[in-house]
């Protein structure tokens, strides 16, 4: 374990280095920090956490940089993220309250945390997996044409036609809608399927074809649903670290259009806390120079996604988590709501 004042000296190190973006050098962190010891034990301080493998010297310049163990630590041992001023998280409410539907409260998520952080922004879609049926609506547009409407919790909406067999009365269309939201309604997607499959038998045999069609076309929807879906935003923000990628920025742009890749970084949407995983923790080659930043949101305290930005290393971790934990918390409220 490092001690206390050789973890000041790496915050020090880390804050000047992700400020500045020049290698950190004794002097000046003895001049800018109040670490109340001499230049000499400061250089005797670096000396020992480079040896341990905290910061390194990435040219024969005399100052010194964070690895990725460096800012390991450093984001482990941080007090508390930075909050939100009063002016920015009012922002964040206006400009999300203004969208109108799913779509556009993801991509206004999307433009909003890329706009806070300058990082590349990425934000995934409610997981139909782990919502509820709101409501299912069922209209009818000729005797033996159906459209079926599916409201989710998480304010989805996904519409079906629905061709049937024979001509269906509004009496039984009625019927049916009431006994199917009686059903499914706050009910989980998977569990949709064992709640509807004896529901044919409710209903007099000339209309039991047209049930199951209908309850067929409901179950195909949520399987097609269950595709995992993302939207990406500010990749031109990376162009502005040009030299924070040792090799080149292609990697991390071809990485960055994989999808699968992407689900991968962002995690399992039902751990809701804030994750950071720098450099080397990410598992794909393409993204070992950067730093990944998320956490789960959702509407009624469970993460039904996950959200969250992609960056350098060199990255303000106590601003960006604070940026995306406050972004998360909005959109949660505003799902509820919606």
């Amino acid at each position: 374990m490092l001690s206390e004042r050789r973890l000041q000296v790496l915050r020090a190190i880390v804050q000047d280095y992700v400020g500045t973006e020049e290698p950190v050098g004794s002097k000046a962190l003895t001049e800018r920090h109040n670490l109340g010891v001499s230049p000499a034990t400061v250089r005797n301080d670096m000396a020992a956490l480079e040896d341990e493998g905290f910061i390194a010297q990435p040219h024969t310049s005399a100052g010194r940089i964070p690895t990725d163990k460096g800012y390991r630590l450093f984001v482990d041992k941080l007090a508390g993220v930075k909050p939100m001023t009063a002016p920015e998280r009012r922002a964040i409410q206006n400009f999300l309250e203004g969208a109108v539907d799913l779509d556009d409260v993801v991509a206004r998520t999307v433009r909003l945390l890329a706009q806070l952080t300058r990082q590349v922004a990425v934000v995934q879609y409610p997981s139909l997996t782990r919502s509820t049926v709101r409501h299912v609506e069922l209209l009818a547009l000729a005797p033996a044409r159906l459209m079926l409407v599916l409201i989710t919790d998480t304010g989805r909406v996904e519409q079906r036609m629905v061709d049937c067999p024979a001509p269906f009365g509004e009496a039984s269309l009625a019927d049916l809608r009431a006994r199917l939201n009686s059903r499914v309604a706050g009910r989980r997607f998977s569990d949709v399927p064992g709640l509807v499959e004896d529901l044919p038998d409710a209903f007099e045999a000339e209309d039991r074809g047209t049930v199951s069609t209908v309850l067929s076309t409901l179950l195909e929807t949520l399987v097609e649903e269950n595709e995992e879906r993302l939207m990406i935003g500010g990749t031109a923000n990376l162009t502005r670290f040009g030299h924070d990628f040792p090799l080149v920025i292609r990697p991390v742009l071809e990485a960055l259009e994989e999808q699968v890749v992407l689900l991968k970084l962002l995690g399992e949407a039902k751990d809701p806390g804030v994750t950071v995983r720098i450099g080397h923790e990410n598992a794909h080659e393409g993204l070992n120079s950067t730093s990944v930043v998320s956490v789960g949101y959702g509407s009624g305290g469970e993460a039904v996604a996950k959200l969250g930005v992609v960056g350098p290393t060199r990255m303000d971790y106590p601003g960006t988590m604070g940026a995306v934990r406050a972004v998360a918390r909005y959109v949660g409220q505003i799902l509820a709501e919606s």
